[in-house]
């Protein structure tokens, strides 16, 4: 089956023709705002020819969809409801799906969700401890996010280390602008460090990750910051770009780390504390851990990242290899022979997930 995959970024668009897992031709549309002709989408259409499916990847898919669905009139309603618990990037993925539905009328599409890998996550790890009125009137659970690439991730891990996913210990972690962690048990998702809305867990670049929520009433409560005012800080202006002063990219960050910038040195301090605690606490939600796997860009291509990370996790049994880290950026295992935990560079899936998910789906 020849599937386009459609992923909508909050502010890009990436466009890829797979068979078979392999990628026959892809386009990228760096500033894509939802609206205006896809001139890539027909250049890479006129390169592979026609396509028998088209998956989107979504990011919120709420909670009654536990795995990828044929869209539909019905399905869009369920995404626009869900828009204001992902604003970044429901929105773009919901103008994708309409602009693919209009170029490709007859062709089936399908809604990839980057949450439905979390549905299996046990009550004790999906649930708030909030009033119970609350929870079931509205729906607040954990959801978590990034599933398509934790999913992909974790099972691509386990093929390089060469075992099987039986009762296999996974901390996936996907580590790029947007950040999070996943704890993986026989493949199946038991805790993961995103909640209810894409904010919660790591320090990410922009993004604040977990906050304690007094602080956040504090400044409501005292008029120091107004609502929308933190909602856009939380979002775009904190995470190491916040606390840099930089970008918040990281090679931003540690480019002025290396220049003796304080603000930067302790972004990247941060960041990496935060990263080794949350690896910790979800090989706990594993009960210990067999592998652990890296993606994202900065997964795959911060090798000074991966030594301080492993250095702080040499409790767990990770060790790796200096030379092997730092010449790989791609699939590979990266530990020291012998070492009790395995870890894996794994390059960045969520296309090729999308692909299986269409596939079995329609077939």
């Amino acid at each position: 089956m020849k599937v386009l995959v459609v992923n909508a970024g909050s502010s890009s668009l990436k466009l890829s023709v797979l068979a078979d897992d392999e990628v026959l031709a892809a386009r990228s549309v760096e500033r894509w705002d939802g609206q205006g002709s896809l001139t890539e989408l027909g250049e890479l259409l006129e390169e592979v020819g026609p396509v028998d499916a088209v998956g989107h990847r979504v990011v919120h898919g709420g909670p009654r969809h536990a795995g990828p669905a044929r869209i539909d009139a019905a399905l869009i309603g369920e995404l626009i409801a869900l828009t204001e618990l992902a604003p970044l990037h429901q929105p773009r993925a919901l103008a994708a799906i309409d602009a693919l539905r209009g170029l490709l009328p007859s062709t089936p599409q399908v809604a990839c969700f980057d949450t439905a890998f979390h549905h299996t996550l046990p009550s004790a790890a999906a649930t708030y401890a909030l009033p119970a009125a609350w929870n079931e009137r509205w729906g607040l659970r954990r959801y978590g996010f990034h599933g398509l690439s934790h999913a992909y991730a974790a099972g691509r891990a386990a093929q390089i280390a060469g075992r099987s996913t039986d009762g296999l210990r996974v901390v996936s972690c996907h580590l790029g602008a947007g950040a999070s962690l996943c704890a993986v048990v026989g493949g199946v998702s038991v805790d993961t460090t995103m909640g209810f809305t894409p904010l919660a867990g790591l320090v990410m670049a922009t993004r604040s990750g977990s906050v304690d929520p007094g602080v956040l009433i504090w400044l409501l409560q005292t008029g120091r910051v107004p609502l929308d005012e933190l909602a856009d800080a939380l979002a775009h202006r904190s995470g190491l770009a916040g606390l840099s002063g930089t970008s918040g990219d990281l090679r931003d960050v540690l480019a002025a780390r290396d220049h003796g910038e304080p603000a930067a040195v302790l972004a990247y301090d941060v960041f990496v504390h935060r990263l080794a605690r949350q690896v910790g606490a979800m090989a706990t939600s594993c009960a210990g851990l067999d592998l652990l796997a890296l993606t994202g860009g900065i997964g795959e291509h911060a090798a000074v990242l991966r030594a301080d990370l492993a250095e702080r996790l040499r409790y767990l049994g990770v060790s790796i290899d200096a030379a092997r880290n730092a010449e790989t950026s791609s699939d590979s295992d990266v530990s020291v022979p012998g070492s009790a935990v395995r870890t894996i560079v794994v390059t960045a899936g969520e296309d090729r997930q999308i692909v299986r998910e269409v596939t079995a789906l329609l077939a």
